[in-house]
């Protein structure tokens, strides 16, 4: 594969495309899911500790005998980990779950807890080199600003739902100015059939010799968002990949950004992640 770069707010170069390990279980789902990665030439690796598979990422990549600083490892701190020395002891045990010295990129996962606390920790995490970027992950309510006001690190990254359907183009105008990028879960909108056979994919990929996916992820490419598409499938993550023998055209990526309609899937409320989600707590 010809793998393509993001040159981060901070410097950092991260590969663009990846794969996600989210709803995969820990051990040989997760071994198997990496070790396959790696071996088509996939370097950037997104989990967190909420999936719970962190150890068997990091076996993968001491297994693999590929140089540590050649594999990108994205993984999240969940909220019970917020708070000014509690997010720092949480870096320490992430780094021992994924057996290695540093994290590529380290995000919060949601945007409730002790955020600002916990974003003071992870700058000092950059600062001794335990973390080499930080940002935020579903953070689209106004406590992003929150915690850009207060940052002395911007975020590079912000991760969230975006796809045709669901563009974030008000988002990216908020996080423009400081050099902040998406990552795309869901970027082929869940799976959803609607999206994935809309006519203008079916043309393009008649035209391209491609699948309606294919097409689908490379506007993600050309529109500069970081993508990992989750799959366990072997065959399906080699056709996620090839999709850099083909380049859409400026008129094409046109009529895909028309597509955007403002249809979302994960449609849960800030009110209702915090009430649905924060009496959780992930197992160290």
């Amino acid at each position: 594969m010809t793998q393509t770069f993001i040159k981060l707010n901070d410097g950092n170069l991260i590969p663009q495309f990846g794969t996600g390990v989210f709803q995969v279980p820990d051990g040989k789902e997760t071994l198997d899911v990496v070790k396959n990665a790696l071996n088509l030439g996939i370097r950037h690796i997104d989990t967190a500790h909420a999936y719970q598979n962190e150890r068997s990422i990091g076996e993968a990549v001491k297994e693999s005998g590929i140089a540590r600083k050649e594999i990108w490892i994205t993984t999240k701190l969940w909220p019970s980990e917020y708070g000014e020395g509690v997010t720092s002891r949480a870096i320490d045990k992430m780094l021992k779950r994924l057996d290695t010295d540093y994290i590529d990129l380290l995000l919060l996962h949601q945007q409730f807890g002790d955020y600002l606390g916990a974003w003071k920790d992870m700058e000092k995490a950059v600062k001794d080199g335990r973390v080499k970027s930080i940002g935020l992950s579903n953070f689209e309510s106004h406590r992003l600003e929150e915690v850009l006001e207060q940052a002395t690190i911007y975020p590079s990254v912000l991760q969230v739902e975006c796809h045709p359907y669901y563009q974030q183009k008000e988002l990216k105008k908020r996080i423009a100015k400081y050099g902040t990028v998406i990552e795309s879960w869901y970027p082929i909108g869940h799976g959803d059939k609607g999206l994935i056979e809309e006519p203008l994919f079916t043309r393009l990929a008649k035209k391209y010799h491609k699948t309606n996916v294919q097409i689908i992820l490379r506007w993600h490419i050309q529109e500069e968002t970081i993508v990992f598409p989750r799959t366990m499938n072997p065959v399906h993550m080699q056709e996620n990949l090839d999709i850099f023998d083909f380049e859409l055209t400026a008129e094409e990526m046109n009529e895909i950004r028309a597509l955007d309609n403002g249809k979302r899937f994960f449609t849960m409320t800030l009110e209702e992640q915090e009430r649905n989600l924060g009496a959780w707590k992930p197992e160290d």
